[in-house]
């Protein structure tokens, strides 16, 4: 049995999806149906099921996949090894973040990293911040890159950046022609937020809750490119990092006012699982994230 077909299988049980297991693997679709058969009869059992649109392993897939990633992820440790010991840095990086980091926070330094490495390959994947902890310390993860991040067992912190939070609207909105705004107007106003269990939404209630205001939250959605359409149809305002509005502002499709009376302050952390030994690779790219200050 090759690692790269309990590679496949592992991607497949963490994906849910056939055509992303394939897309991660260089691979066809057919080819990973065929992986998984060929498991499947040499162990005699069904190894994965589909439920409500998602890959699931069965009973039998379960056990075979926490043996499966054990292997796969001491062999990747066995090549980052390697491949420090002969000092090349190539291979695959899995990072992992949200939508309002992922598309906004770090761009420049994917850029500056593929061109510096070019025989990494970058493997970048959106997530909640839960499921992103849960993904680095089983190793499916080398690297996640999360808002307001947390301290946890297991886990290594290196702040990486803060950004500001905004009040946002569409130009429509009475409060577009305002140079900034108190915290206590957004009281009583339709409000379109992230979903409940996403830090930046707690972040926001608290500041709210500490005023005593109250909106109408119309929408909750899980990621910041739905909060920002939504906005710029007049649904309802928004709190929102300023760096991921840019471009609406740019436009015009979207206003940005700052919020004079509270301080919204998003912070951003890099985390990995505390001892874990790193190819060349992904040290490479924490290093590009976190550049020495003065260098």
């Amino acid at each position: 049995m090759h690692i790269e077909t309990l590679k496949v299988f592992c991607d497949l049980v963490d994906t849910g999806s056939f055509s992303v297991a394939a897309a991660q693997n260089f691979v066809t679709q057919s080819a990973v149906s065929q992986q998984i058969r060929t498991l499947e009869t040499r162990y005699g059992r069904k190894l994965v099921e589909r439920a409500k649109r998602r890959v699931r392993p069965t009973p039998a897939g379960e056990i075979f996949y926490d043996i499966a990633k054990d292997i796969v992820s001491k062999y990747r440790d066995l090549e980052g090894r390697l491949q420090a010991f002969a000092n090349v840095v190539a291979g695959t990086v899995r990072v992992a973040t949200v939508h309002s980091v992922g598309l906004y926070e770090f761009s420049d330094e994917l850029k500056r990293y593929v061109k510096a490495y070019p025989n990494v390959n970058i493997r970048l994947e959106y997530k909640k911040s839960n499921q992103i902890y849960e993904d680095v310390l089983s190793g499916t993860l080398d690297v996640g890159v999360i808002a307001y991040p947390a301290k946890r067992p297991q886990v290594r912190l290196i702040p990486f950046r803060e950004d500001r939070l905004v009040l946002i609207c569409s130009p429509a909105h009475p409060f577009a022609r305002q140079k900034s705004i108190s915290i206590k107007k957004l009281d009583g106003q339709n409000f379109v937020g992230f979903e409940k269990d996403i830090p930046t939404h707690k972040a926001i209630e608290r500041a709210l809750q500490k005023h005593a205001i109250r909106v109408q939250y119309v929408a909750e959605v899980d990621n910041i490119e739905v909060i920002k359409r939504i906005v710029e149809v007049g649904t309802g305002i928004s709190i929102a990092p300023e760096p991921a509005v840019r471009p609406e502002v740019r436009n015009k499709s979207l206003v940005a006012i700052p919020i004079v009376d509270e301080t919204f302050v998003r912070p951003l952390g890099i985390i990995h699982k505390e001892g874990r030994h790193f190819s060349p690779a992904a040290e490479k790219f924490i290093e590009t994230l976190t550049p020495v200050e003065g260098a």
